[in-house]
Parts: structure tokens; C-alpha cells; sequence
């Protein structure tokens, strides 16, 4: 089956969606668990994605997990300057090398494009691959915002790897373009 390039952004839209109801129908979400079923979750999570097939509970596990990721990083750069923030141990090598290889990537709006099109991904693949043994679980899936000064949402949202997240989160932060999020959430308080 061949996909448009939109096709693979509403697959991601359709996965959240069926993930957030999933969430909704559960009462207790993942601690209806208890403390093996949590065990086994985290120990099946940390496997590399390429290991399972399309089992629906793993895919629900993944997103949950990314989503999870998702929100403690929105709540991070709402209540501390982004600026100030250092994400991993190597930012400044992350950084460094993400600029060199894309200077001029438009990160304060993405277009899905430069992530998903077999160009981008061409270009991505050595920059990710450079930090396999670097960043744990680089390649790992991740939500990204596309429009940094705006919240994770439906349409605001792509899937990206863990590496290219953290590239990009990292140049926003720099650059100064997710002080928006900060300072509106604190002009708020």
C-alpha cells in the first residue's frame, strides 16, 4: 500500500485517538496493573519497538509511555525557563552537531515533511545513528510539537525519534523559542 505523505500523520492522529479513549474507558488506568502487571509493562516497554509485531496493548503501552514523556516535558518548560534547561548529558555535542547538519531547519514551525519524506529521512539517518550508543533509547518513539509556542495537541503533534526530539527541543530551548510557553504560563500565575 503506498501512503501520503498525510497518510502517516493521521495514522499517528488515529493511534492517539484510540489511545485516549482506551485511557478514558479505563477507570483506573495503569494502576488497575498493580505491581507485577506495572513491572511487566516497564520491562516490555524497554525493549526496542522492532522486537513486537502490531499487538494493540503494546502500541497502547508505546503511546502512553510518549504521551507520558510528552506532558512532564510541556510541564517542565511552562514552569522553568526553557533557556536554562539541560535535557541530556551531551546537549551541547546534540546541539552542535544538529545545527550543523540542519541550519536551516525552521524549528519554531515544523512542517511534518521534514521529519516523515524519504529525503528528510535520509538526511535524519546519520545524524540519529551517530548517537546510538549515546542516547539511550535514541530511537525510540517520541511526540513532537510542531509549533513550539503552542501545547501538545491533535494537530500540533507528529511521532519523531527520541534523538530528533531532543535535537529539536534542545535548539528551541537555545534559540529561545519555547520562552513563549514559559512566560505565558507564568504571566498566568
Amino acid at each position: 500500500m503506498v501512503m501520503s505523505r498525510g497518510d502517516s500523520r493521521t495514522n499517528d492522529v488515529q493511534f492517539l485517538r484510540r489511545l485516549e479513549s482506551r485511557e478514558m474507558a479505563s477507570d483506573s488506568g495503569l494502576s488497575s496493573l498493580g505491581v507485577e502487571g506495572a513491572s511487566a509493562a516497564a520491562q516490555a516497554l524497554s525493549l526496542p519497538a522492532d522486537s513486537y509485531g502490531n499487538n494493540p496493548q503494546l502500541e497502547v503501552m508505546w503511546a502512553m509511555k510518549a504521551y507520558n514523556h510528552a506532558e512532564v516535558y510541556f510541564n517542565l518548560i511552562s514552569s522553568v525557563d526553557p533557556k536554562f534547561l539541560k535535557l541530556t548529558k551531551v546537549d551541547d555535542t546534540i546541539y552542535t552537531s544538529f545545527r550543523e547538519a540542519f541550519q536551516d531547519m525552521n524549528i519554531k514551525l515544523i512542517h511534518p515533511d521534514l521529519l516523515k519524506s524519504a529525503e528528510a529521512k535520509e538526511k535524519w539517518r546519520p545524524f540519529c545513528n551517530q548517537f546510538e550508543n549515546v542516547i539511550e533509547d535514541f530511537n525510540y518513539g517520541t511526540l513532537l510539537r510542531l509549533d513550539c509556542e503552542r501545547d501538545y495537541t491533535e494537530e500540533n503533534t507528529i511521532f519523531a525519534t527520541r534523538i530528533q526530539f531532543f535535537a529539536i527541543e534542545i535548539a528551541r530551548n537555545r534559540e529561545g523559542l519555547n520562552t513563549p510557553v514559559f512566560t505565558s504560563k507564568t504571566n498566568k500565575s
